[in-house]
């Protein structure tokens, strides 16, 4: 995906990117293939990967939740900082904190806030089961671990009427009626939005889940 196809495909997420973030991006995308010379951050490098596979695929979770409407996100295992980064440069007013259990990556994640010049977002080396400082309008967390699995260490994060979304590849394995029936028995799944990736055709799922 080059930016001209990035951009146009952004409009179709109702999403306008102004020429500030779109620069933002270029710097992050040039942070990250040299940090992960010396960090195993992440196998995808070549440009028009990256913008394809973290930048676009990050703001798919637009086709989820508005996120103008709400102001706090964690993002759980945030890795190399997708989807996280990647919305705060384009949703500036989003108090974000990134979450990962691996301290090269939280170092990285801090680095290149600073090196972006972000406010309102910092990186913590902490597992998510262990951090209760405070409960957010919306969690995420992206390609990180079983749905089932996940829940347990994740639903604590989100307020009262708050949302957890998990973005996924294909979940038909992952989410079958028997695992369905037994989140819903404690949590209720609000939606599982499944599209494709344009251009390299993969399926992509959102699933959205709430607090009952």
């Amino acid at each position: 995906m080059n930016r001209e196809e990035f951009i146009k495909e952004l409009q179709k997420l109702d999403i306008n990117i102004s020429p500030e973030q779109l620069e933002q991006l270029e710097r992050l995308f040039n942070i990250l293939v040299e940090e992960n010379k010396k960090t195993n951050l992440t196998r995808i490098i070549e440009k028009e990967d990256v913008y394809l596979k973290h930048f676009y695929d990050s703001l798919t979770i637009t086709k989820a939740v508005n996120l103008n409407s709400i102001n706090t996100l964690c993002d759980v295992g945030s890795g190399a900082g997708f989807p996280g980064l990647v919305l705060k440069i384009m949703y500036p007013h989003l108090e974000i904190v990134l979450i990962d259990s691996l301290l090269k990556r939280v170092k990285y994640l801090n680095e290149t806030i600073k090196k972006l010049d972000l406010t309102g977002i910092e990186a913590i080396h902490t597992r998510a089961e262990d951090y209760h400082d405070k409960k957010f309008d919306l969690v995420t967390a992206r390609a990180v671990a079983n749905i089932d699995k996940l829940l347990k260490y994740t639903m604590h994060l989100v307020k009262k009427e708050g949302k957890f979304i998990a973005m996924k590849g294909n979940i038909n394995q992952e989410i079958t009626p028997d695992v369905e029936k037994k989140i819903n028995k404690k949590y209720l799944i609000d939606e599982i939005i499944e599209f494709e990736l344009p251009i390299e055709n993969s399926t992509r799922s959102l699933v959205v889940i709430r607090n009952k």
